[in-house]
């Protein structure tokens, strides 16, 4: 873990922690760590929110030259979230085509201004949640014939949908989402004949694990509430009987004290 130190506060990404939980796994499959400390940690590593956190976590494994250095340096960047990933270069590819096959852009990459993508009798899955992109605005022109192309975007991204299909077509359903505030907005267009073009909006792996650990977080609140109200419930209960419990005693007393000196009464007369 290297350069962490200076920016303990600052917020982690999603990919900062992918980056943390890579090391995890290789020191699992070199017998670094047992499963048990790899999935305490790989859990200490989705639910950590900055730097700081994150730190701790691979500070007793091997140094670079032995397993992969983690820097959690990065310098805070002034609009938000998305200002780190647009403008990040000219992309790492400006196209794909599958005959009869298939192809894959996921993971860490660069898209272009203009990505054109071909599908004859075959398929293609464009991923852009981990994506960084050349411009706030990039177009992804897809032909499809007799084939399938699925294009995923994260949450917050404006997508446009202008494709033509006959006996085929493009996925309309994320069209007219409200992008977030420096968001990238991507065009998709091109051709669909006897094929489709679909479009899917989906949290990135890394953020689902996050948000299934901050339910079962809220879940173990909630729990957590519910017992102290059954134990304020009962502690109130007990209470309430005992001091029931009082009343009939005093009253018992009473009642005794009363007959006695009825009984001395009697003995006066």
């Amino acid at each position: 873990m290297t350069d962490d130190a200076a920016v303990p506060d600052l917020r982690a990404s999603d990919a900062d922690r992918e980056r943390v939980a890579e090391v995890l796994r290789d020191a699992l499959a070199e017998g670094r760590l047992d499963m048990a400390e790899f999935e305490e940690r790989l859990e200490q590593t989705y639910r950590a929110r900055t730097y700081g956190e994150l730190a701790p976590i691979t500070r007793d494994l091997p140094a670079a030259g032995v397993a992969p250095a983690v820097s959690l340096r990065k310098e805070p960047v002034p609009e938000g979230g998305w200002a780190g990933r647009i403008g990040g270069g000219e992309g790492s590819s400006s196209w794909a085509v599958a005959v009869l096959s298939g192809f894959q852009r996921k993971g860490r990459w660069i898209v272009p201004r203009r990505f054109t993508a071909v599908a004859f009798w075959g398929g293609g899955e464009i991923d852009l949640r981990e994506a960084d992109f050349a411009a706030g605005e990039v177009e992804i022109n897809c032909v499809a014939v007799m084939g399938g192309i699925q294009i995923v975007v994260p949450p917050g991204v404006e997508v446009v949908v202008r494709g033509i299909g006959i006996m085929g077509g493009f996925d309309q359903r994320e069209t007219g989402v409200v992008g977030e505030p420096g968001a990238p907005r991507v065009v998709v267009s091109g051709f669909a004949f006897w094929g489709g073009v679909g479009v899917e909006r989906k949290l990135s792996r890394a953020a689902r694990r996050q948000a299934k650990l901050e339910r079962k977080d809220r879940k173990a609140a909630m729990r957590e509430l519910q017992s102290d109200f059954r134990d304020d419930v009962q502690d109130a209960h007990r209470r309430m009987l005992d001091g029931h419990r009082d009343l009939m005693r005093e009253h018992r007393e009473q009642r005794r004290e009363h007959r006695e000196r009825r009984r001395e009464r009697r003995y006066e007369d």
